[in-house]
């Protein structure tokens, strides 16, 4: 089975997306400057009003909300159909218990809530395939893709998708650990150097590159034991 597709990742997802920073964390002296990553990460995008936003690789949903504070429509979209049902069901009820492993098969329940801020009304999860998006989803002011490309079999077919997705002087926000891994990702597409040349080799005909940063990530597996994650975060903008 598709770890994506099971009701565990689907309650570490939602607890990595809307989790309080101590829900997710809980000790003293952690990495606390690594939780909220799906809220940072978003605000890349920039904050001027635009029509459309895409959240590609969205997960349970949670930078679709701050995409829709400055989009008039944002669409979501992942593979896992868990997840997107996962999104339409918080975004629906505005709250839910979610199980939290503790150690062995101790839990414990927390309630996590639809963010403030944003517009559900705006947002549309749907899911599908990064490496075969539609032509009918139109075209973009923003595109955020975070954590995406190194857990797609082919993520140049995504890349190359871009320039007829994104509208002239749009902006297209990556994000990646670089954790590329055979189990996702065939070795043959792998970047045959590191990933930031990679990319700038692939985008730079149709994008400028207007900024390159990191942003930690943390994830909750149990009470004691978490992933701190870096990953790389580059903003483009699409050539006129």
């Amino acid at each position: 089975m598709n770890i994506y597709e099971t009701r565990r990742l689907v309650e570490e997802y939602l607890l990595f997306h809307y989790g309080s920073a101590e829900d997710v964390l809980g000790w003293a002296g952690g990495p606390v400057d690594a939780t909220g990553f799906p809220e940072r990460v978003a605000r890349y995008v920039g904050d001027e009003p635009v029509d459309r936003a895409l959240d590609v690789g969205c997960a349970v949903g949670r930078s679709s909300y701050v995409l829709s504070e400055t989009a008039a429509e944002v669409i979501g979209i992942d593979f896992s159909q868990a997840f997107i049902d996962a999104a339409e069901a918080l975004k629906s009820d505005g709250e839910e218990e979610i199980s939290r492993l503790i150690e062995g098969n101790v839990r414990d329940q927390v309630s996590i809530k639809r963010p403030e801020r944003g517009n559900p009304d705006r947002i549309t999860y749907l899911q599908g395939d990064a490496m075969n998006l539609p032509e009918e989803l139109g075209t973009f002011d923003r595109v955020l893709a975070a954590n995406l490309i190194c857990r797609l079999p082919e993520p140049t077919r995504f890349l190359n998708r871009l320039p007829s997705l994104v509208k002239p002087e749009g902006i297209v926000v990556l994000a990646t650990p670089c954790t590329w891994l055979e189990e996702f990702t065939p070795p043959a597409h792998f970047p045959t150097g590191t990933t930031l040349e990679w990319l700038k080799d692939i985008m730079s005909e149709h994008f400028s590159l207007v900024e390159e940063t990191n942003e930690p990530f943390l994830i909750r597996e149990t009470a004691r034991k978490f992933q701190w994650t870096v990953s790389q975060v580059t903003v483009w903008k699409r050539k006129s």
